[in-house]
């Protein structure tokens, strides 16, 4: 029944471009023979297509986004059966295309009477979005918690350079927002500030990495985001790291990395990998080869 139910809600998305193409064809006479297609951020209009293209373009774009969209939940429901994750990546696929729908409707109304385009919910339905499909995602691989018992050691891989390097233009958006009156300018200012206010923070404070006798978790801003049970670990060694493969939280499923420089130790475990970032790997070691020799007194 569920699996129905998700088809059925996935099939549905294709409706978003049907709705549009029937809209366009409603309104097909009232459109001008040349229509506004692109706004600045005030919403004032500052690119131009002939009707038939600034049409085509709109539901040809919708069908794009759709088949994509459509694409991607069916790996992840392959991959992910029905957790949370997907149903939550269908709801934000919904809420997104649609979100489109609403605001390109808003772009015929802008050249049919000069109302204004409704950018806003997109700035708003996107980045939430984002962070709750990001959050879930990372909450599908962070594993159990670990049981609650004393701390072996722990080592703290934080770049306070790389946290001043998102300061700077932090100081900048806050000015932005502050001089601007306008609403979607703001608001665009507010969610680019709080995507590097999270990304200062994080490296600022750095990854923590708590060993115990159970295994090792993974912390940053005070939330767990990976345990790495003893008894899955295979084998441990210190590797490099290259920039090329960016820095922070990075890989997916099995594979993660949480990294803010050019060194570390890379944990094989029976279900995947860990890589984890220090200056000074040999104490990562270290405090793997004491929790693993605790375990077998």
């Amino acid at each position: 029944m569920n699996r129905n139910a998700y088809k059925t809600l996935v099939a549905l998305l294709w409706l978003a471009p049907l709705a549009m193409g029937l809209r366009c064809w409603q309104l097909w006479n009232r459109l001008p023979m040349r229509m506004a297609s692109h706004f600045d951020a005030t919403g004032r209009a500052n690119g131009w297509m002939a009707r038939e293209a600034a049409v085509y373009f709109d539901v040809f774009f919708l069908v794009f986004l759709t088949a994509v969209f459509s694409i991607v939940l069916y790996v992840i429901q392959k991959r992910y059966p029905l957790t949370k994750l997907s149903w939550a990546l269908l709801a934000f696929f919904h809420a997104e295309i649609w979100t489109i729908v609403y605001m390109l409707h808003s772009t015929l109304a802008y050249n049919i009477d000069g109302q204004a385009i409704a950018v806003a919910p997109l700035l708003i339905v996107t980045p939430i979005g984002l962070v709750v499909i990001l959050a879930l995602a990372f909450a599908e691989k962070r594993g159990s918690a670990l049981p609650a018992t004393e701390v072996v050691a722990e080592e703290v891989h934080a770049c306070k350079p790389w946290g001043l390097l998102f300061l700077a233009p932090l100081v900048g958006v806050a000015m932005t927002f502050a001089a601007t009156t306008n609403t979607t300018a703001r608001l665009s200012a507010g969610v680019v500030g709080v995507l590097l206010a999270a990304t200062f923070a994080m490296a600022w404070d750095g990854f923590h990495y708590l060993f115990t006798r159970h295994g090792v978790e993974i912390r940053t801003l005070g939330l767990r985001l990976k345990s790495i049970p003893l008894l899955q670990i295979k084998q441990y060694e210190i590797e490099d790291w290259a920039p090329s493969r960016g820095y922070g939280i990075r890989g997916i499923g099995n594979r993660k990395a949480y990294v803010w420089g050019k060194r570390g130790v890379r944990v094989e475990m029976y279900d995947g990998e860990i890589f984890m970032g220090h200056n000074d790997p040999q104490r990562i070691v270290h405090d793997l080869n004491v929790i693993k020799r605790q375990s077998q007194l």
